[in-house]
């Protein structure tokens, strides 16, 4: 069922926005279905979020053919990793997670084994207080504007983008984007407040 929704990948994924929801006992049941491996509930599981996932992958990644192969590889996956899901956590969060993972693999293969960021020997300013309120950019990331912060955000340099995207599209907590990248959480939290300045100078820029 995957392999047959991935020919239609490049249709579905166009808009690159979220897709219909499904909550509760409907989508609990679709993963266990899953779980048990059948193929109807993986192939929904995937109209659901492929979109999502896609989006996730064409921000980290540099070019839309990576991110449509990403995307699919993450799904080929879900096949084999699905019954590691234990409900800890909301469903769509351990797939975003799992599709974040797989794109840092991908950068790391770029760098032949090589940490994607790697912290700056003088480190940079300690942030202790950070906001768990949600940013105005969580919004923007999924309005129609995305278009023109996808094309800001692809200028950034990967140093500001991988976290960036990682907080606010993939949803991940500092300390879970520290765990995956193999940094401290401050350094963490200090690149994405520079990101987001950088983010601001270049969206203000494009207004003028």
């Amino acid at each position: 069922m995957i392999d047959a929704n991935r020919n239609n990948a490049k249709g579905s994924q166009a808009s690159e926005g979220k897709a219909t929801q499904m909550e509760g006992p409907d989508l609990e049941s679709v993963i266990q279905r899953a779980q048990g491996h059948d193929a109807e509930a993986l192939g929904e599981i995937y109209r659901l979020y492929a979109r999502r996932i896609f989006g996730l992958c064409r921000y980290m990644l540099d070019s839309r053919e990576s991110a449509e192969d990403a995307t699919s590889e993450v799904f080929l996956k879900l096949q084999r990793s699905i019954e590691t899901y234990n409900r800890s956590i909301p469903f769509p969060k351990w797939l975003l997670r799992v599709a974040g993972n797989h794109c840092i693999d991908a950068l790391r293969r770029r760098k032949r084994g090589r940490q994607v960021i790697v912290e700056a020997e003088e480190g940079v300013e300690v942030i202790d207080a950070v906001s768990s309120e949600p940013s105005p950019l969580s919004a923007i990331l999924s309005t129609e504007e995305r278009a023109q912060v996808r094309d800001a955000i692809a200028r950034l340099t990967e140093n500001y983008r991988v976290p960036l995207v990682l907080r606010y599209y993939g949803e991940l907590s500092y300390d879970e984007i520290a765990q995956q990248l193999g940094l401290r959480r401050n350094y963490v939290a200090a690149l994405i407040f520079r990101a987001k300045q950088e983010l601001r100078r270049r969206l203000g820029d494009r207004g003028k």
